[in-house]
């Protein structure tokens, strides 16, 4: 860009602009030299064509000189005018001047003679003023009554107590001459007392969630691990009080603090004058429900989030100052920020003891009043609901939806089995508890929903005493390091020596916390029938009491110089210090003004009461217990880990487990001992089913031990951290059991051939090469009948059994099972043991998994494991199980053979065609088909198939070994043979669960057998040529030995048989 570039040139002659741009920039220098130019034009050749064109650029330049004076001549007239004007107006100021220093000096003149009159004047003037303003302030101060009953009118307290503070600065600092304001000071000092309990009473409402701005509809997670993190107070940034983890995030948002304006702080904490008597506990009363509290700032949404920066409604008429700019600053929902402003207010007046002192006094029976007054709105809710209830529109399971004239006459269903016998009745007879009382039940489950509610109320409470205890540690802190503020006269001087809870009048975040868990461990011995005597004694004596030993007195005094609690209650009132103590010494009997003797009214919500509720009390208590740890700040994290949790606790582990174990081992002792507890059902249904309820045929005695141990595990699972202890229980109940069981089989087989035979290794070793052991119960899980397949091992080893067997003949009748309830009972009590097992198993997995999901810090016992895992014990049962299989199976080939050896002794020469088969064959298949319809419903047909299905075998190869007793046999002999073949095989294929093609093609092979000595001799060979695997040589040669009339064999036969097999 040139120097020329912002001439005003019009649009016509822009051509000016490039004429400019030629010029040399040597014309345009500041110093400027003519001499090389006038040089260069006298040295230059043409000299007039030089002379030309400078007189060229000089017209151009001259054009735009004309121009931009021409543009810019209307400015230059103005600004000569404009200077014209200044240089008059100048000069007229100067003559103004002039002729007022003359006036000034002749006013001097004249003042200069009355100057001590002036001086008069002006001193009275001042006087004046100071009168007026006196009498404003006068006048002020004579309207600040009836503004201070105004604003506590309209609940603006901190307000009100602004105005009271600056008003009695002003009476004690600057009108404290003037005797007509007495009746003024009198009436602040009236007011002080006035505010101070409204304050305190709103304060009041507010920690147990009734005041207008309460967190009243804020809900407690239901998930163990997930624990409210309510906002908390904002502390001073110099505070050395250690802050709850709810605090610290808010710390640094907030480093100014809550401090205290200094000409607003009364410098005392003490409120021992005539406003900070006690008052009644009648204050201290709470109408209403918890339920029916007002929402309020605690459901401030995302959308109204900027509400939140907004000043809130009670401190719309406070005098801003830094606790309101903190206030305005903070985030903390509007009930943590209304504490905050009535702490505020207390100590701006001085009155934190006093209030501290009357919080600590009304807190018990508060608390008890709101205890009481939930179970009597639950009571109510029940008792409105029972026609809905009764018409059948219940409501959701979260509520407690069941009444308690309903509950108590409960009963059992009356569900029958098809055989015509009561579940409920085999049940309830040996269970310790009632329907009602067992795991899962009605009175459980009422309970903990009774405590969750409860105690979900408590926590909210909780919640804001920890904030009002953060405030008020913070506060003397903040004073301790500050000293004692000058700007208003004290009550009592501050002792900076004095501990925390002296100076806040003995209130402190610790004995809220004691008071509250001592109303919730009173509510719980309620629930649970304890008297406190109970709940503080040794175990053994408990123990002892329940199996009605008398205890030794060693004990007995043990139990008596022990504390009534597992934790200590510091709940004594400001005036007695160590009344808290003595009530722990005492007990409950000592009646003190702050101990609330009367009952919670459970009963009226709860369809039974007892010890056994302590399981559905335990879970509700440990979430109560982490919900207070996570509120708790860490100087006070202690606290947790000695309360309400140790209690229950204590109470279960000395109190509710040896109870358990008493009655529960009265009701195996029971379930076992009993006459029928062994005894096979009478009037079964025809056919097995595996359901209960359908009608399986489970013993009476296993069948409660079962639910014996359900129900065990079932307060297992409800109380994680004693599981350990209660799966001992069950172990010790299954021990027990299994030793019955184990008894009652050996009676059945005591002295019994079967039962020899099972124990023998060889035996042993081939039933489980047997195909048919696939039936048999795994030792690890169901049946195994996918493993039915034979092969040639498995067909030799069931062979070589059967060799085993027949080489024990002759069978002896004694060494038989000949009673059939013995056999019945035994098939019973394998299905019965299999049942137990199987159920045993399923519940130490679902116990081993709920006990490994809850985890934590709470829920670890120090007590080791058991030595044992469920399913070991299953093991055994099932063992045992397949032992009983195993003597039926034997049983039933030791009938066979014991039936089948009459053949030997039989001679087979009629002289003409029987009709029926033998008499030993009838016997046979009569006890076949009776015992097999005896066991059918008791016994599953995959057990059927493995107890009957070695009949066929044995029974097959004794009649082809009988032919080697046999000296003779003619045509109706082989015909009687085959038809008692065809008997047996018609008796095994009535048995559904056998297979029938097996069974025919082992029993056509003794009848092919049989019918080769109706043949020729040719005939014979001929058939051995064709099959000669079809049977032994040792068979074949017996073909050969027995005589058979009109049958002729040559003497080398023996050679050409063997010749032909050799082949």
């Amino acid at each position: 860009m040139g120097i020329f570039d912002d001439l005003p040139l019009p649009p016509e002659k822009a051509y000016l602009r490039e004429e400019l741009s030629r010029i040399d920039e040597t014309w345009t220098v500041a110093r400027f030299d003519s001499l090389p130019h006038v040089v260069h034009i006298l040295t230059s050749k043409d000299r007039d064509a030089a002379a030309q064109y400078l007189k060229e650029q000089s017209d151009v330049v001259e054009e735009v000189v004309d121009e931009v004076v021409q543009s810019y001549h209307s400015g230059f007239n103005r600004a000569i005018q404009n200077y014209s004007q200044i240089l008059r107006l100048f000069s007229e100021s100067t003559e103004s001047i002039g002729v007022l220093k003359v006036d000034l000096t002749e006013a001097k003149k004249h003042l200069s003679a009355r100057n001590k009159q002036l001086h008069q004047l002006w001193y009275r003037s001042v006087t004046l003023r100071h009168i007026i303003s006196l009498l404003d302030q006068i006048e002020d101060i004579a309207k600040v009554p009836a503004r201070i009953e105004k604003l506590i009118a309209e609940k603006q307290y901190y307000a009100a107590v602004q105005l009271h503070l600056q008003s009695m600065m002003m009476l004690e600092r600057g009108l404290q001459t003037v005797g007509a304001l007495q009746d003024v000071r009198s009436d602040l000092t009236k007011l002080r007392g006035v505010l101070f309990y409204k304050i305190l009473e709103d304060l009041h409402a507010h920690l147990y969630n009734k005041g207008e701005y309460s967190a009243s509809c804020s809900t407690m997670l239901e998930n163990d691990d997930d624990v409210p993190t309510t906002i908390s107070v904002a502390l001073t940034a110099h505070n050395s009080q250690p802050l709850s983890r709810r605090t610290k995030s808010f710390k640094g948002d907030n480093q100014n603090g809550l401090q205290i304006d200094g000409s607003y702080n009364r410098g005392s904490f003490d409120g021992n004058d005539e406003e900070g008597t006690l008052v009644s506990s009648e204050e201290a009363t709470l109408d209403g429900d918890m339920e029916n509290m007002k929402i309020t700032g605690s459901d401030v949404t995302k959308d109204a989030s900027g509400a939140l920066r907004q000043m809130p409604t009670w401190l719309s008429n406070s005098t801003p100052d830094e606790f309101l700019e903190t206030i305005r600053k903070s985030d903390a929902p509007l009930y943590v920020k209304y504490l905050q402003t009535m702490v505020e207010c207390l100590c701006m007046l001085g009155k934190v003891s006093a209030a501290g002192a009357m919080i600590c006094q009304r807190l018990r029976p508060t608390i008890h009043e709101i205890i009481t007054s939930k179970i009597k709105a639950h009571a109510d809710l029940l008792n409105s609901s029972r026609s809905s209830i009764v018409h059948g529109s219940r409501a959701g399971t979260g509520d407690l939806h069941f009444i308690k004239g309903q509950l108590e006459s409960y009963q059992l269903p009356k569900q029958k089995r098809k055989n015509g016998i009561s579940i409920a009745g085999t049940l309830l007879a040996v269970s310790p508890v009632s329907p009602l009382m067992a795991p899962g039940g009605k009175a459980q489950i009422a309970t903990k929903e009774l405590l969750d509610s409860i105690l979900d109320a408590v926590v909210r409470i909780f919640e804001n005493h920890v904030i009002v205890g953060e405030l008020l540690e913070a506060k003397v802190s903040q004073h301790v390091d500050m000293n004692t503020p000058k700007s208003v006269p004290v009550d009592v001087s501050w002792n900076p020596d004095s501990e925390t809870s002296q100076v806040t009048g003995g209130y402190s975040i610790s004995f809220s916390l004691t008071v509250l868990q001592s109303e919730c461990q009173q509510l719980i011995c309620e629930i649970l029938r304890a008297t406190p005597e109970a709940a503080s004694a040794d175990a053994a004596v408990q123990t002892a009491r329940l199996a009605s030993k008398v205890p030794s007195k060693e004990k007995r005094d043990e139990s008596e110089n022990g504390l009534t609690f597992a934790f200590r209650f510091t709940d004594a009132t400001i005036s007695v210090p160590n009344q808290g103590v003595d009530l722990v010494r005492q007990g409950w009997n000592r009646k003190g003004p702050n101990v609330v003797q009367e009952g919670y009214g459970s009963a009226a919500v709860l369809p039974e009461e007892g010890i056994y509720l302590a399981a559905s009390i335990y879970r509700p208590v440990l979430q109560f217990t982490d919900k207070v740890a996570s509120m708790l700040p860490t100087k006070y994290s202690q606290l947790s880990n000695d309360g309400l949790l140790a209690f229950v606790e204590n109470f279960v582990k000395d109190h509710f487990l040896p109870t358990m174990f008493v009655d529960y081992r009265k009701g195996v002792q029971q379930a076992i001992s009993s006459p029928a507890a062994f005894r096979p059902r009478a009037h079964v249904v025809s056919t097995y089913t595996s359901s209960i309820e359908k009608g399986r045929p489970v013993l009476q005695g296993l069948l409660a031990i079962d639910y014996l141990t359900k129900e065990v595990l079932g307060w297992a699972q409800a109380m994680p951290k004693f599981a350990n202890d209660l799966v001992k229980y069950v172990q010790t109940f299954l021990e027990r059991t299994y030793e019955r069981c184990r008894t009652s089989y050996m009676e059945a087989v005591l002295e019994k051939q079967s039962y020899m035979l099972i124990g023998r290794h060889d035996i042993e070793k081939l039933m489980r090469l047997d195909p048919s052991s696939g039936y048999l119960p795994n030792l690890q899980g169901p049946f195994n009948s996918e493993s039915n397949s034979y092969d040639a091992e498995t067909i030799e080893a069931e062979l070589e059994l059967s060799e085993l067997l027949l080489n024990l003949r002759p069978i002896k009748q004694e060494n038989l099972i000949h009673d059939d309830n013995k056999l019945i009972l035994l098939a019973s009590l394998s299905d019965s043991l299999e049942f137990v097992a199987d159920s045993v198993e399923r519940l130490g997995q679902t116990t081993q998994r709920a006990t490994n999901h809850v985890g934590g810090k709470h829920h670890s016992h120090s007590d080791s494991a058991p030595t044992r895992s469920l399913a070991s014990f299953a093991q055994d049962y099932r063992k045992l199980a397949v032992d009983c299989l195993k003597v039926l199976r034997i049983e039933m080939q030791l009938e066979t053979i014991f039936h089948m050896q009459e053949m030997t002794n039989t001679e087979y020469l009629d002289d003409q065609d029987a009709e029926e088969p033998d008499d030993f064959i009838i016997s046979l298949t009569a006890q076949i088909t009776r015992r097999d319809e005896e066991m059918a419903p008791f016994i599953s047909n995959a057990k059927r198939n493995y107890i009957f299905g070695g009949i066929c075998g044995v029974a097959a190869n004794a009649s082809i070994k009988a032919l080697a007793d046999m000296k003779s046999i003619n045509l109706f002999g082989v015909q009687q043979i085959c038809r008692n073949s065809i008997a047996l095989e018609q008796a095994l294929a009535a048995i559904p669960s056998i297979n029938s093609e097996v069974v025919q093609q082992r029993l056509d092979r003794v009848r092919t057998y049989y019918e080769l000595l109706n043949m020729p001799f040719e005939a014979l060979l001929a058939f051995i040529t064709e099959h000669a695997h079809l049977f032994t040589a040792a068979e074949y040669a017996k073909l050969l030995n027995v005589l058979v009339p009109g049958r002729e064999i040559p003497p080398d036969a023996h050679d050409r048989v063997s010749e032909i097999l050799s082949l």
